[in-house]
Order: C-alpha cells, then structure tokens, then sequence
C-alpha cells in the first residue's frame, strides 16, 4: 500500500477535526496509523496529532489526502506549491487546485503567503507576489495557476473557545429551537459588531416586501443596522410599490386584500421609476417617501440588485449581465462580519458561494430546505431559522432597537 504522512494542529478534539478526518479516512477505504497524539492541557491550548495515510495505490491515497487536505491536514515538510501556466485565458491547467471557503495559504519562495479574496470553487493564481483567488472567468493565458495540493494549506474554522449561544448554532437546522431566544442572541450579535465598527449585509428576498417585514428592515437601515443590501428586482420593484400604491403585488399591504387592478401596480412602478431615471433619482424628487430603497438612498447604504429572467422592467439600477452582478456582489462583501439572509433562496446561496467560512451567517426562511441548500453547497457555517420573515423581522428589529439602547 502506499502511504503519506500528515498532521493536523489545532482545536482538534472539540472542533470535531480529528474524528471527522479519521471518519473520512474510513469513509473512503483508506487506513491509517497514529503515529503521535497530543491533547491540550488548557482550553486555550491546541492538539497535535501526526498518522500515516495508507491508500491502495498512489491514486487511491491522492484521492484521501485531497479531501484531508480540505479539513485542515498538513504535509510535516513545507513543500513549495506547484504552479502551471493558463494556456489560454479561462482554460486552466491539468489537475488545477480548487479553492474551499476556508483560510488558505500557499507556500511559495520559502514564505506562506496568505490568499486573497477566498471563496469556494474558485482557482488560485500568484501573481506580483500575491496569491489571488478568482474565478475561471477571470484568468488569462500565462497566469500562473496552482495545481495540486503541494504547498496549500487550509485552516478550517474552529468552535471558539469562548462559547456562545449565537456560535453553537452554526451549521445547524431546526424549527424546533426557542426562535425568540435566539433572535435575541442575533440583535446582541448584530449590535455587538456595531459597537466595533462591524460590517452587515441583507441578502433579501420580495417576501419581506409582502409581509409586516418591509418596515423594520426599512428601520435596521435607518437606524445603521445595515451597511450592505443585496438583492433582485422584485424587492425594489414591490417595497417602491408599497411606497407609492400601498399594495405589493397588488395586495393591500394592512389588509392582505387584493385591490381591483392592483395586478398592475408594479408595472406602473417601473415604468415611472424607469421614467424619473432611477431609484435615486425618484427618492430625490420626493415620489418615494419611504422603505427599503428611500432608507438606502438616504443612508448612503450600498445596494446591488442583480437580475434574472423572471424581472419586469427592469429597474434601471439592476444589473441584468449575472457575470457583473456577480464580480459586483464579491467586492463589495469584502470586510463584511455578518449576513442576515431573509426569504430568498437563490441570492441566498449565490451570495453564500462569496462568503469566506469565518463570516457568520443566518439564514432566514420558512422553508428548511432553504437552509438546507445553502449549507449542502458549502456555506456550513450557515445559521438557519425556520420561519415566517414576517414574523422574525419585526421581533429582531424590537430586540436590536433594546439592546442598543440598553448600552
């Protein structure tokens, strides 16, 4: 059998780490051998352990150490990562290496260097002595594309060491847990990262126009509870709506009641949005007095509302080529600590496929298939609540406007 050693350091006994690497170790008929095995004494201190992988052959172990390796594991000797050049701009070299949401380092010219912008499924180029992370779309013939997993480390995240209540949900679903509690662990979260000059993101969904949501996400802008908003068409097109017609979806938004010819509402709404140049346009003139996007506008809170073929219009502030919404939406989350995603399952998991894993995540929806989802496709550091966007808003709006005032 063929063997290579690893080892793994860190938080490995309360993380999961080690049995999840000797699990899948198992999982993938391989076997292995602990060589050595130290346990922290203190709770601040890491364990080590060291084993030898065995495979059937070389492709057989490859294949183990590949998945090892997403979990943290380590080669003892810093290895110099390989590089192959891009033979022609989006082609990519033989056995390329694929980016994981986790931190990354390459091991180039004697030195780790840690790589830029991390997100899942993406590809690592070195350039001007810098490691990048893009994806396809962006490399060009000649750039200098890591293949393997030689000289690439990946440090999962790990449980911290201070317990939370907000941190011992991750990764997890249920709508059988106490939702009040842990919106009030949410809103502590929220405007404990505040008070450091933290940075929120709203991935938002048109539900939150149609319930009793659409104010209080409207008040956690204007109350700076929110620094970024990412969406589509629908939520400006139905919360402008609201402003102007008092329906969403032509339903009256106190009553629930269908209002005759309210089918036609949001078509009005783009076409006199579309009329007066744009949204900004429309908050500055005064046509809309109130909502999500007056909040924005008024707030100077960034918002990309990227479009689909399902849009009406649409507004001149969407971005209709996805491959733009998309470049847009990575740079503009850079430096962003926390994303409250709310009623929407396709930005929730395009956005979380942007996200590095150490950004906390909530997901929001009445769905837990949703949640699911978004987890299933690598966001596991994904928090889900199960339920109705109508009612979770308004209570973490209350709570978030208590404790912020409790300071």
């Amino acid at each position: 059998m063929n063997a290579r050693e690893i080892e793994f350091e860190g938080h490995l006994i309360d993380s999961m780490i080690f049995p999840k690497a000797l699990d899948l170790i198992l999982d993938l008929e391989g076997e292995f051998e602990i060589v050595e095995f130290r346990v922290g004494k203190r709770k601040q201190d890491h364990s080590y352990a060291r084993l030898i992988v065995f495979g059937e052959d070389e492709e057989h172990l490859a294949l183990i150490l590949k998945e090892l390796h997403k979990i943290g594991a380590k080669i003892p000797e810093a290895e110099e990562v390989e590089l192959a050049e891009a033979p022609g701009d989006k082609i990519l070299p033989d056995n390329f290496y694929v980016t994981t949401n986790n931190l990354t380092f390459v091991h180039h010219n004697g030195k780790w260097i840690e790589v830029e912008g991390i997100a899942m499924d993406r590809v690592i180029i070195l350039k001007d002595y810098r490691a990048l992370c893009v994806p396809i779309s962006e490399v060009k013939k000649g750039d200098l594309v890591v293949v393997g997993e030689k000289g690439v480390r990946v440090v999962p995240p790990e449980r911290p060491r201070k317990s939370t209540y907000f941190e011992f949900m991750g990764g997890k679903v249920s709508a059988e847990r106490p939702t009040e509690k842990m919106i009030e662990a949410i809103a502590k979260e929220i405007v404990e990262l505040k008070s450091t000059n933290g940075k929120i993101a709203v991935v938002a969904g048109p539900a939150v126009d149609h319930t009793a949501a659409r104010d209080a996400l409207a008040g956690m802008i204007r109350d700076g509870f929110v620094d970024l908003l990412l969406s589509g068409n629908a939520l400006a097109v139905h919360d402008i709506e609201v402003s102007l017609f008092g329906t969403s979806l032509g339903m009256d938004i106190k009553t629930g009641k269908p209002v005759p010819g309210g089918n036609r509402h949001h078509l009005y709404t783009i076409s006199k949005i579309i009329a007066l140049g744009g949204i900004k346009n429309a908050v500055e003139k005064g046509v809309v007095k109130d909502g999500i996007m007056f909040e924005c506008v008024r707030r100077n809170v960034p918002f990309i509302l990227a479009g689909s073929i399902r849009d009406d219009g649409p507004l001149p502030e969407v971005i209709t080529d996805v491959m733009v919404a998309k470049t847009e939406m990575k740079r503009a989350l850079e430096g962003i600590d926390l994303v409250l995603m709310l009623a929407t399952t396709l930005h929730s998991i395009a956005v979380g496929n942007l996200l590095p894993s150490w950004v906390k995540t909530i997901c929001v929806d009445s769905n837990p298939a949703t949640v699911m989802k978004l987890m299933d496709r690598g966001t596991h550091q994904a928090i889900g609540v199960v339920t109705d966007v109508g009612l979770f808003l308004p209570i973490l709006y209350e709570k978030l406007k208590n404790s912020k005032n409790s300071k």
